[in-house]
């Protein structure tokens, strides 16, 4: 039976489309092509519009979702394409769609999380079997639905006798903290730290046209505002015991904005600065409460790419080595998607995909949802 998987990932931070073609022979983890593809500027405007309430969104999220669903089926051609692999030696593709809401627990006590996709239509695009909606079984047993991906960190980052750290740092910034393999009470813990690349990208959007701060290069220009770090870092979220779970149905440009009615004369890139060292400083908190056996941090997703945020990070953490995940075998720009492969995977083995001591659920559970091919 063919080992050979694709994962697709379109992140919080909507920067675009993230497939891999992974090849699970021996239980390993090889990526045999990557690709991406940027999103539509439309479509990117309006999944980022879907994320709060508005004009007929039932009608509006299902559009938006078929046209992410073709931007995903373009990125499977060309893996296929540039690999020599044909469809029919694909077993499935993780396809984890784009969340537009995340509020596990909240309501009814059991509350909800959505992610817009239509894995029916990718099947029928791609000719392959899709594995789709993998949180909404963890939110049902009593879980946050995320992070998800510290189960396949474990899988591939673990080390057999040290504590090993990896922060995906995407839209929202997530840590997993991984026992050794070879003790008996290693455990995996995972949750997420706060703010990553959201609000930098909103605000760099905002004041320089440009979708993201290169290398940070623009707030290694500006001066650090303590009094407003100070003021954001005492978000209650931030300060919550894990099981936890966030995304821009709290990090987002009104809770920016409430934060700067006090600091309104200050120059954008000022604020940059502060926003990038929320990030830095929300993600060191984290290590050092519930990482400190580690001396490795291995960093993923866009976040990774910033040198500024990388090199404050470091200075935070001065006992920790922070490296891209490259150094440990997988690039920054694929963990996310591999990891949604591997979730596939899991589901037509039967074999959980969560872990209640990430998630809180209660107890491990097979995750997903099959549409044949």
């Amino acid at each position: 039976m063919s080992e050979l998987y694709i994962g697709l990932m379109s992140g919080t931070s909507l920067d675009g489309v993230d497939g891999v073609l992974v090849d699970f022979s021996d239980s390993k983890c090889l990526v045999r092509q990557h690709w991406s593809a940027p999103l539509a500027t439309e479509l990117r405007a309006e999944l980022l519009a879907l994320n709060t309430a508005g004009a007929d969104e039932l009608h509006r999220a299902a559009l938006a979702a078929n046209a992410l669903v073709r931007t995903y089926a373009d990125t499977v051609q060309a893996l296929l394409a540039d690999s020599g692999v044909v469809a029919s030696a694909v077993r499935a593709i993780g396809a984890h769609g784009q969340t537009v809401r995340h509020r596990p627990q909240a309501f009814d006590g059991t509350g909800y999380t959505l992610q817009l996709n239509n894995p029916a239509l990718l099947a029928e695009l791609t000719g392959i079997t899709v594995v789709a909606d993998f949180r909404s079984r963890d939110v049902a047993a009593g879980g946050q639905g995320a992070p998800l991906v510290p189960a396949f960190h474990q899988h591939v980052f673990a080390q057999p006798q040290a504590t090993m750290l990896v922060l995906n740092i995407g839209g929202i910034s997530n840590l997993s903290v991984l026992g050794a393999k070879d003790d008996a009470q290693g455990q995996v813990l995972g949750f997420d730290c706060g703010p990553g690349n959201a609000l930098m990208d909103y605000w760099c959007q905002r004041h320089t046209g440009q979708p993201f701060d290169r290398d940070g290069a623009w707030a290694a220009t500006g001066t650090l505002l303590p009094a407003l770090l100070a003021q954001c870092l005492a978000e209650p979220y931030l300060h919550q015991p894990p099981p936890k779970s966030t995304g821009r149905d709290l990090f987002n440009p009104h809770w920016l904005h409430a934060q700067l009615d006090t600091h309104g004369n200050a120059a954008p890139q000022d604020i940059q600065a502060t926003l990038t060292e929320l990030t830095a400083s929300a993600c060191a908190s984290s290590v050092s409460s519930y990482g400190k056996k580690s001396k490795n941090l291995a960093v993923c997703g866009g976040g990774a790419f910033n040198q500024h945020l990388m090199h404050r990070l470091q200075a935070l953490l001065p006992t920790v080595a922070v490296q891209p995940s490259d150094a440990y075998g997988l690039p920054a720009q694929q963990v996310e998607a591999a990891a949604f492969a591997w979730l596939a995977r899991q589901t037509l083995c039967g074999a959980p995909g969560n872990l209640q001591s990430v998630t809180g659920a209660q107890g491990a559970r097979v995750l997903g949802a099959i549409y044949p091919a």
